[in-house]
C-alpha cells in the first residue's frame, strides 16, 4: 500500500489503529506519553503494540512542560520523533538529539497569531503540526496564513480534514502532509475504522 502524502496518525491507543494505519503506508504512529490524558498508553502497552507494527516511525507525544519529566519519557519509551505543545522549549529539547514535532492548536490561535507564526517561523522543529480537534473551515484567510507557515516549515495539517475534501485541500495547500486521529476500540480486536479508514482511502494510491 502507498498514501499520496506523509501521514502521522495522532493519539493511537490499540493495536487494531496501529496494525491497520501501517498496513495503508502511513509514515508515523503517536502515542501519549501523559499519564493524566485520555488517550495515555502505558510502557508495556506500547512496547506490546511497537513490537507487531514495522516500517513506521514512532511519536512519543506529550504536553507537558517539565524538562526534566519529558527527558524520562523520552528515556522510557525511545521514540523516534518527540511531540510537544510549547514553542518556548524547543531550544533546550534540541538538545536532546531527537527530531521534534511541534503541534499547534488552532482553537487557541487568533488569525493575527497564525499570521505571526508565518512570519516569524519556529527554529528547532523538524515538523509543524496545525491540529483542531472540531471543524475548521478554510477561508481565505486562514489558508493565506497555512501557506505562509508552509513555506518554512514541514507542516502536516491535522485540522477540518474529512474524506470529502482532502484531495482539495492537498492540491490547494503546500503541507507536507496530514496528521489524522486514531480511536478508541469497543473491545480488543473490535473496531470500527470510520472517518480515519475514509480518509486513508481517499488518498489510497493504487
Amino acid at each position: 500500500m502507498a498514501l499520496q502524502t506523509l501521514v502521522k496518525i495522532s493519539n493511537v491507543t490499540n493495536l487494531s489503529d496501529a496494525r491497520y494505519c501501517a498496513g495503508m503506508g502511513v509514515d508515523m504512529l503517536g502515542f501519549s506519553m501523559d499519564a493524566d490524558a485520555t488517550d495515555y498508553v502505558d510502557p508495556k502497552k506500547f512496547s506490546e503494540i511497537r513490537g507487531w507494527v514495522t516500517g513506521v516511525q514512532i511519536v512519543g507525544e506529550t504536553g507537558s512542560i517539565d524538562p526534566e519529566q519529558i527527558e524520562q519519557m523520552l528515556e522510557t519509551y525511545q521514540p523516534d520523533l518527540l511531540q510537544v505543545n510549547d514553542a518556548a522549549m524547543l531550544p533546550y529539547l534540541s538538545t536532546f538529539d531527537k527530531p521534534i514535532l511541534l503541534r499547534v492548536d488552532l482553537a487557541l490561535l487568533t488569525l493575527d497569531q497564525l499570521e505571526t507564526l508565518g512570519h516569524t517561523g519556529i527554529a528547532g522543529a523538524e515538523y509543524v503540526l496545525l491540529d483542531h480537534a472540531g471543524h475548521m473551515h478554510f477561508d481565505d484567510e486562514i489558508r493565506a496564513a497555512i501557506r505562509q507557515i508552509a513555506s518554512r516549515h514541514s507542516v502536516l495539517l491535522g485540522a477540518g480534514v474529512t474524506a470529502d475534501n482532502v484531495q482539495q485541500l492537498l492540491a490547494d495547500l503546500p503541507v507536507r502532509g496530514l496528521a489524522l486521529r486514531g480511536g478508541n476500540e469497543e473491545r480488543p480486536g473490535n473496531k470500527d475504522f470510520g472517518a480515519l479508514m475514509d480518509v486513508l482511502e481517499a488518498i489510497e494510491v493504487e
